[in-house]
């Protein structure tokens, strides 16, 4: 199958103005009549006009006593007013008509004795005082919501007491989603992981959700493989069926990506390709003049697409106003370089910093989708931009609400799995509180609290002269912060390999071999210069190992192109090997600490962090994932 290249990229903005402008939004879906009591969040199609007055007679707007006005005239405390019940006087509760020839009402505590009969009255009142009157709300053939209105539930009640019990409303877009792929297996059928070469189909369910929130109505189409005709078969029975088309995946540009043929047959494309990040491979057409939108497959690209073009057209369709995100000032954690010609959206953690708001990013690929998972915001990267600077504010749209962002924790540094158990028991420890790491090495981590970037980091730096941890190098780049040392844990470094060791790898020694791929770690992680300590010591040059040069920033990382097969051995630690099932050789026991500034120590935001890192709970979870020892977990070993 014949590649199709993408012939020109549209930016976002000019993609969606080029894709929304070529439907009647307002004329595309019939309107529908509805009953008004299932009509809340819907948008009225036409004015609705009251079928009788609010309210209907005239009514009592107090308990109390119905009367003629003109009979109370004169009355005071010296010559009060007596009006006998049931002739001139009448008791009545808040909302009772009006009985014939009355046309006030007296207040019961403004009776001296409400059971006497007669009642006296020492003040007098005017007319129509205490009363509602006829069509003081609504009156008969008054419009009671006009067309385009969003009805509310005060709008329902409104409807409702003038009559109205149907409302004619804009229609919700009904929307078939047809995934594509071969290689895809409905999750339903799955009950263990899928085999080799077979992967869950579960962006369905995503966008079946945004679909919902957007104001639509989902439908799902079965998987349809990599065939050119059965996807223009599927396509041209989802135009027939429903008001808009979601294809995902099979929207890009390779030799089985056939959703811009199907497309074309069937259509018109009008963009092929938009100059974002991710989701650039998105495809927007039009076939019997109807939308169709082919997502990208990669999970966080498909709902960043969604967000770009179909969510403003179902809002549009539905007569909605989406509101936009609410934003804030941030400060990036680190640099975000980013690629020139594509606008990206990069997502982050955040957490408030003495007067900052930090944002740490998170994995920025299309396929990690707990990265929005774990997003509190987005920033974006513009196309005509190179990237963000570290620590240079930027604006930042929130996906969490700002009182979780006051409860963050920021920590900056080394990578270590517990950092993950921490943050799940912080959050049960107290439902306020969260724990927001960034992993830039240990460096990284002690330059971010120089610079006042993270409220505590985590270190691992072994220093070769005193043969210790951590603090030379504090005292070298953080002589003047006061701050204590708190071990985490102790933790067991060492290679990480294939089940069965299948390349005979022992020692360090054994990645200079020829044929031995390498995975390394980031500059500045302690792992990196552990790495090169152990290198010297042993005489070894690092350009004799094939992959020095190539970096991730977590152990996990290392971890997962080892079991990919992409690495032979990586540097790293025990929990990491044993979460995926790897081979181990230790090499060294290492001292993992945080990096606890004064300021941060008597927050009680860390002390409840330090509760749980003194916890059983803790304690057993890290002992569980193996490689851990724990004798001076949560004790301060040093303070500056």
């Amino acid at each position: 199958m014949e590649r199709r290249i993408y012939l020109r990229m549209e930016s976002p903005e000019k993609a969606r103005e080029i894709f929304l402008s070529r439907f009647d939004l307002q004329g595309l879906l019939p309107p529908e009549e509805i009953f008004t009591v299932g009509a809340r969040g819907r948008v009225t199609a036409a004015p609705a006009i009251a079928r009788w007055s609010s309210p209907g007679v005239h009514q009592a707007a107090m308990d109390g006593f119905a009367v003629a006005a003109a009979a109370t005239f004169g009355a005071t405390p010296e010559s009060p007013r007596h009006l006998p019940l049931g002739k001139e006087a009448f008791a009545v509760n808040t909302g009772h008509a009006l009985p014939p020839g009355t046309d006030a009402v007296i207040m019961v505590e403004q009776v001296p004795d409400p059971e006497a009969d007669p009642i006296t009255v020492e003040a007098p009142i005017f007319p129509w005082q205490n009363v509602r009157r006829v069509g003081e709300d609504l009156v008969a053939g008054e419009m009671v919501l006009p067309e385009g209105a969003l009805i509310t539930p005060w709008a329902q009640g409104a409807l409702l007491a003038a009559g109205v019990s149907l409302v004619t409303v804009r229609r919700r877009p009904r929307v078939i989603i047809i995934p594509t792929g071969s290689e895809l297996t409905p999750v339903e059928d799955l009950t263990d992981a899928p085999p080799p070469g077979r992967l869950p189909e579960f962006n369905s369910i995503i966008l079946a959700g945004l679909v919902t929130e957007a104001g639509g109505i989902p439908e799902f189409r079965p998987i349809v493989p990599d065939d050119p005709a059965a996807l223009t078969r599927a396509l041209e029975e989802a135009v027939a069926a429903g008001d808009v088309v979601l294809i995902n995946a099979g929207s890009s540009a390779g030799t089985e990506d056939y959703t811009y043929q199907a497309i074309a047959a069937l259509g018109e494309v009008l963009v092929h390709g938009v100059a974002m990040m991710p989701g650039k491979p998105t495809l927007l057409g039009v076939v019997a003049g109807k939308p169709v939108i082919g997502n990208p497959g990669y999970p966080v690209s498909a709902v960043l697409s969604f967000e770009q073009f179909t969510a403003p057209l179902m809002a549009a369709l539905a007569g909605l106003r989406p509101a936009p995100r609410p934003t804030l000032t941030v400060h990036p954690a680190q640099n975000l370089p980013s690629k020139p010609g594509l606008t990206e959206f990069i997502r982050v953690t955040l957490g408030r910093v003495g007067e900052k708001v930090m944002a740490t990013p998170l994995p920025r690929g299309a396929g990690t989708i707990t990265s929005l998972v774990r997003a509190d915001g987005l920033l974006v990267v513009p196309a005509l931009s190179e990237g963000l600077e570290e620590d240079l504010p930027v604006v930042a749209e929130l996906l969490a609400p700002p009182e979780d962002i006051d409860g963050t924790l920021v920590v900056l540094g080394s990578h270590d799995n517990t950092l993950d158990l921490l943050a799940t028991l912080l959050r049960r420890q107290d439902p306020q509180l969260r724990l927001s790491s960034g992993h830039v090495g240990s460096l990284g981590g002690l330059m971010a609290l120089r610079q006042g970037r993270a409220h505590l980091g985590g270190s691992h730096l072994f220093d070769p002269e005193t043969k210790t941890y951590n603090v030379p190098y504090i005292q070298r780049y953080l002589p003047d912060l006061p701050l204590k040392l708190i071990n985490l844990a102790w933790r067991q470094q060492g290679l990480m390999v294939l089940p069965g060791n299948p390349k005979n790898i022992r020692t360090i020694a054994d990645l200079t071999r020829p044929g031995v791929r390498f995975i390394n770690r980031q500059r500045g992680a302690g792992t990196r210069v552990l790495l090169d300590y152990l290198l010297q010591e042993q005489g070894l040059k690092a350009q004799t190992i094939q992959g020095y040069e190539r970096e991730e920033y977590t152990h996990m990382a290392v971890a997962v192109n080892v079991h990919s097969g992409t690495a032979d051995a990586g540097l790293g630690i025990l929990a990491a090997a044993r979460a995926l099932g790897l081979d181990f050789i230790p090499l060294l026991p290492e001292r993992y600490d945080l990096v606890v500034p004064e300021s941060t120590y008597q927050d009680l935001r860390f002390q409840t962090l330090l509760t749980v890192i003194r916890s059983p709970a803790f304690q057993e979870g890290a002992l569980a994932m193996g490689g851990y020892d724990l004798h001076d977990c949560g004790r301060i070993l040093w303070k500056q």
